[in-house]
């Protein structure tokens, strides 16, 4: 089982930049997948985006390609969400999630708390 904690969310300007973090407990987060999910307000929750255990594969949601970038650090157990060129409809919580298995990332078993990220015109 692996426990996730996000942070780096926050309120930015549309254009601007955030990165956020999601730190992993346990031995065997290098082999897990993780992935990013976001949910806007009055919306469902969608996928933003994965990373390969290995972190040498990465697939995104059409709507963040090239704008958005996720990264890990196995030996810092933690895996990262670079967001650039920040949009209004980027606004809402942010969730990490994990799952043993990277072809299965769109439904995780493992899922953060959430961190809010707020882009503001």
């Amino acid at each position: 089982q692996v426990q996730l904690v996000e942070s780096g969310g926050g309120l930015v300007q549309a254009g601007g930049s955030l990165r956020l973090s999601c730190a992993a407990s346990g031995r065997t987060f290098s082999s897990y997948a993780m992935g990013w999910f976001r949910q806007a307000p009055g919306k469902e929750r969608e996928f933003v985006g994965a990373i390969s255990w290995s972190g040498v594969s990465a697939y995104y949601a059409d709507s963040v390609k090239g704008r958005f970038t996720i990264s890990r650090d196995n030996d810092k157990n933690t895996v990262y969400m670079q967001m650039n060129s920040l949009k209004l409809e980027d606004t809402g919580v942010y969730y990490c999630a994990a799952d043993p298995f990277y072809d299965r990332m769109r439904v995780p078993a493992y899922w953060g708390q959430g961190t809010q990220v707020t882009v503001s015109s």
